[in-house]
């Protein structure tokens, strides 16, 4: 049997390791774990804050101090460089996120004997964890949880029973009810999305009206499986990007958070100051577009979602800002390297799986500044290895934790040619 052997750091997926290479979840640097796998708590290992961490799936990472979790954050950041031997120059201290900043959320409904539950999956499983309490996302988020189960349990009843096999009502044959739940706080309050469910007969609609109503949603909207449609939405829903007001197509995607958005977008202004030109590929909305666009700078904004690119192209000919909003796919048509030699500088923050090939067409043009943002440290290593290999050097690395207690970390990174 193995001995007891300190925990010495904190793996990608949450486990902590020990130098044999033993991993026990739920673990923190300088915990003990013993040979029968139990733990003794270390000076980095704290109470969990949430009574359903260890079931709840979406974190993993309550058990670490501050000094620890930002640890882990910048180390996936670092490790990630260091895998392709990129020579970061420079990595910054991370930022975190506070508790309680998540404006955005996607959970799950479910009946489940005779209740409905409204949850994250447990870890490793389809099962739903009733959401009581969240230390993650923003007050005005948890406490739409408990009313909007009331109203999902009403839907449920006033919707018609299934029929038997002989065509009848079944006796105690009640619709399953299976949901999507968006909730993203805009400028007028809550935008929340149900997909998967319509309001069946007057009853449902007015108790969703009435619902809507009485907790001042900015929007509700049903997707029954052809799309979403709107239910209520008092005044045009729109989300602040720098100082603009742009329309906010239902489920439009939007940073975590928005210290952690002005920490992306805060490096990208400093790194691309001065840069008369500048495409922002992957641009949705218009995240970066906006706060780069000025009186210096021109702003080209790439965007394959077309209520998306039509949202974003709205608001810049509105605030009449010099953004020229492009529709374009950049995966099946990235803009090539003549079609790049026109600007000085490029920012792309693509999903998770990268941009390969909208990188490979960045490496092969004139642009002498790269502003890299990434969700994903793994597809971020190799695009960023093919930039180097072209002649950038990174210059800085910035890791961002917006999804605070999670093993998901961001970064901003900044590439300049040297030849």
């Amino acid at each position: 049997m193995s001995e007891s052997e300190e925990i010495l750091r904190i793996a990608s997926k949450g486990d902590g390791v020990t130098a044999s290479g033993r991993f026990a979840w739920g673990a923190a640097p300088g915990d003990i774990l013993h040979a029968d796998d139990t733990l003794e708590w270390g000076p980095h290992h704290v109470e969990p804050p949430c009574r359903h961490f260890g079931r709840c799936g979406g974190c993993q990472l309550q058990q670490l101090d501050e000094e620890s979790l930002r640890a882990f954050v910048e180390a996936r950041v670092a490790n990630a460089s260091a895998s392709q031997d990129l020579g970061a120059e420079h990595i910054a201290p991370p930022h975190l996120s506070p508790p309680g900043t998540r404006r955005r959320a996607s959970l799950r409904a479910e009946s489940s004997g005779g209740r409905i539950v409204i949850g994250f999956r447990e870890a490793k499983s389809h099962r739903l964890v009733e959401l009581e309490e969240c230390h993650v996302l923003a007050p005005e988020l948890v406490s739409l949880l408990g009313p909007l189960r009331k109203l999902l349990i009403m839907m449920g009843k006033a919707a018609p029973a299934k029929k038997s096999g002989k065509g009848k009502p079944g006796k105690h044959q009640q619709p399953r009810m299976a949901a999507d739940i968006e909730m993203t706080l805009v400028e007028q309050g809550v935008d929340l999305g149900v997909k998967g469910l319509t309001a069946e007969g007057l009853a449902a609609t007015e108790a969703m009206l009435a619902f809507a109503q009485e907790h001042g949603l900015a929007r509700l909207t049903m997707d029954g499986g052809y799309g979403f449609e709107t239910v209520w939405e008092p005044v045009p829903v729109t989300v602040k990007l720098g100082e603009v007001s742009v329309p906010f197509p239902p489920g439009s995607f939007l940073q975590a958070t928005l210290d952690g958005e002005q920490a992306l977008v805060g490096a990208a202004r400093e790194w691309l100051e001065g840069a008369p030109t500048v495409a922002d590929l992957f641009a949705g909305l218009g995240t970066f577009a906006f706060a780069l666009a000025g009186p210096a700078t021109k702003v080209l904004a790439a965007e394959a979602a077309r209520d998306v690119h039509l949202a974003c192209k709205a608001a810049a000919d509105r605030a009449q800002l010099p953004v020229f909003a492009m529709h374009r796919d950049l995966f099946r048509n990235p803009l090539q390297p003549d079609e790049l030699d026109k600007f000085a500088a490029v920012v792309l923050d693509p999903p998770r799986a990268g941009a390969r090939e909208q990188v490979e067409a960045i490496a092969q043009s004139d642009v002498e500044r790269v502003v890299y943002v990434s969700c994903n440290p793994s597809s971020w290593s190799r695009d960023a290895a093919r930039l180097v290999e072209e002649g950038f050097r990174l210059v800085e690395l910035r890791p961002v934790g917006q999804f605070r207690w999670s093993t998901h970390v961001e970064l901003a990174s900044l590439f300049v040619r040297t030849r």
